[in-house]
């Protein structure tokens, strides 16, 4: 589901729940900015009478959404003739929440995420409520999870307005600079969805200037990102798979071997993945990796302190990028 459908779902769901008296679709659409957006943005286009059918279309779909998710909402006549709706408490009321220890577990690390960014308060709120619903005060301690750090760093000056525009549907403009590139090239993209992989974040987005899906990885944006007026020209997908782009990438689906050499005490990432490794003396190691699409690009980033044994093409391909570099 978009977000901004999402979001505006929430809204309808909380006016609904928080009224005492039927609501009419008028009080509604007053209330509620996105409608009262879309409203006009119609009546500009066609005018009063396109707003009008364009706001009951969406306030239909809308509530029948609602009702399929469960919420219980009454339609009565209202005091002034017209029909209303609303979402009684005591017909909508959750049951006791209860979690076990994994779970709980789970809700404390995923709040970490947030620990560095603006969501900070809302967060802790959160878990708050959760404490007094009955979670173990003890659940999001890291102390509980060995030797699993449970946060999610977002050290990357351009998360949070990435985060923002994903939410929002609005396109931004950054500098970024490619794996095998010296200098950053301007990218306009419509965002979709960030995405956190082997302690780095990634976003997935249409990118405007080639015309296709891309996935950038947010610590190679330079400068600020900006945001752009006007809608979103490609859809957007239902599933975004951003961890499966990048995993590609690092050779992790391929079926293929590739032989590297790499310097004694570096690549700890590349270790990690290695099938096989062997001392070869001098401060060099000899290591056997998945080799797939993207991984020549990958193993640009760690400069001299890796050189590819094989296969032929996969040393031309980094060869190659190297070259780029060094002529930029």
């Amino acid at each position: 589901m978009a977000i901004a459908k999402a979001e505006r779902l929430m809204n309808l769901a909380l006016c609904l729940l928080g009224t005492r008296r039927p609501l009419s679709k008028r009080e509604l659409r007053d209330s509620i900015e996105a409608y009262r957006e879309a409203t006009a943005s119609a009546g500009a286009r066609g005018g009063r009478t396109a707003a009008e059918d364009s706001f009951n279309r969406m306030f239909e779909r809308d509530k029948d959404d609602l009702r399929e998710l469960g919420l219980v909402i009454e339609t009565v006549e209202n005091l002034d003739g017209e029909t209303g709706y609303l979402a009684r408490r005591d017909s909508n009321r959750l049951p006791p929440i209860s979690l076990d220890a994994e779970e709980a577990a789970a809700l404390g690390l995923a709040a970490q995420v947030w620990q560095q960014a603006r969501l900070a308060g809302a967060a802790s709120g959160a878990l708050q409520k959760l404490r007094a619903a009955g979670m173990p005060e003890e659940a999001d301690s890291p102390e509980q999870h060995g030797a699993i750090e449970p946060r999610i760093p977002v050290h990357d000056a351009a998360f949070e307005p990435l985060m923002l525009a994903c939410r929002d549907r609005r396109p931004v403009v950054f500098d970024y600079r490619n794996a095998s590139a010296a200098t950053s090239r301007q990218r306009v993209v419509e965002p979709w969805a960030l995405e956190c992989w082997r302690g780095h974040w990634y976003l997935a987005g249409f990118d405007r200037g080639r015309g296709a899906e891309r996935v950038f990885r947010l610590s190679r944006i330079t400068g600020r990102v900006r945001g752009r007026s006007g809608p979103f020209t490609a859809p957007v997908p239902d599933v975004v798979t951003v961890r499966e782009t990048v995993a590609s990438w690092a050779g992790e689906s391929a079926e293929g071997t590739a032989v590297i050499r790499l310097r004694a005490g570096s690549g700890y990432p590349l270790r990690a993945k290695a099938a096989s490794a062997r001392d070869l003396g001098n401060g060099w190691d000899e290591l056997e990796i998945p080799y797939g699409h993207g991984l020549d690009a990958w193993l640009v980033e760690f400069g001299p302190d890796v050189v590819v044994v094989g296969p032929a093409e996969l040393r031309a391909d980094v060869v190659d990028r190297l070259r780029a570099v060094a002529k930029g």
